[in-house]
């Protein structure tokens, strides 16, 4: 079982698709110089984030990193267990293993693949073939743990027996609690937190439904907060304020610490954050991200 202290307390969620990897790589040795522990990266359609990983842990000395998620769609699970070894062996105690079944757009329209109508049963397929998969290469010191997306009680469960933790992704602290109580102690839980330094609210619900317009049309996410509580309507408009302020913490320094207390309250053990950029420019929020590890 993986242990707490492989991700540490706080992390930073981040895109480097609209910089040049030399670029990216000066951006990340910031982030490690602030403090965090775990730099986690997603996989879309820009760029791969396993070469990113490698390129960033050569450039690094005790970053951890994390995708967030890595797409099974997009390799067999042959292939994803010689990565998880690989980079196990080549940045060691420094690479979790973050995998999830993405979304149907993306694997049918952008990939050309079927996506599965039970995601469950998927990823569990999945974990069990690659379990099985034969690796003979090098044996790293020590292995990678794996991590799910997954935001509901089926895939949270899932997160426990089949891998060792859970990354849910635009999740109020509620969430946090509800899958804590499904997932029981051990398991790594690390939900991702949108933040943004801006005070004024018009500007600040403005900037967030801007950043949150892909997710709202996408059925994991809308379903996951329908359970939550909220109504078809809160996803009309690019979202209510309701919506707004529940899933993206805005205001000064204190208002974004909060919120993450409030997840490490509910049960976090780990909290990456993704801080958009006041001008609404790609790319995290470095002044932002400088002060909350003080």
């Amino acid at each position: 079982m993986a242990k707490v202290e492989n991700l540490g307390k706080l992390g930073v969620w981040s895109w480097f698709d609209h910089l040049a990897m030399a670029e990216a790589a000066e951006l990340v040795e910031r982030i490690e110089s602030w403090g965090y522990t775990t730099l986690w990266i997603p996989e879309a359609v820009g760029k791969e984030p396993f070469s990113q990983i490698g390129y960033f842990a050569a450039r690094t000395s005790t970053l951890k990193f994390a995708t967030g998620i890595a797409n099974i769609y997009a390799r067999d699970p042959m292939n994803m267990k010689s990565i998880q070894k690989t980079l196990a062996d080549a940045a060691p105690g420094r690479f979790a293993l973050g995998l999830g079944v993405s979304h149907g757009h993306l694997v049918e329209g952008q990939r050309g693949h079927e996506y599965s109508n039970k995601p469950v049963s998927m990823m569990r397929d999945y974990l069990e073939r690659m379990n099985k998969a034969l690796y003979v290469g090098n044996q790293p010191e020590q292995e990678a743990p794996i991590i799910l997306a997954a935001l509901r009680k089926n895939m949270l469960k899932l997160s426990v027996s089949h891998a060792q933790g859970s990354h849910p992704y635009l999740v109020p602290p509620e969430h946090t609690a509800k899958a804590r109580e499904i997932m029981g102690d051990g398991a790594l839980l690390c939900p991702e937190q949108m933040v943004l330094r801006e005070t004024d609210p018009t500007k600040a619900r403005d900037l967030s439904r801007a950043n949150l317009k892909i997710y709202l049309g996408l059925p994991n996410y809308c379903n996951n907060l329908l359970d939550l509580g909220f109504s078809q309507d809160d996803f009309k408009d690019g979202g209510s304020n309701k919506l707004v302020d529940a899933i993206v913490a805005w205001g000064d320094e204190q208002v974004i610490r909060d919120r993450i207390q409030q997840h490490w309250d509910a049960g976090a053990d780990h909290v990456c954050v993704q801080a958009f950029r006041p001008d609404g420019k790609p790319g995290p929020d470095e002044e932002l991200l400088k002060v909350l590890t003080g």
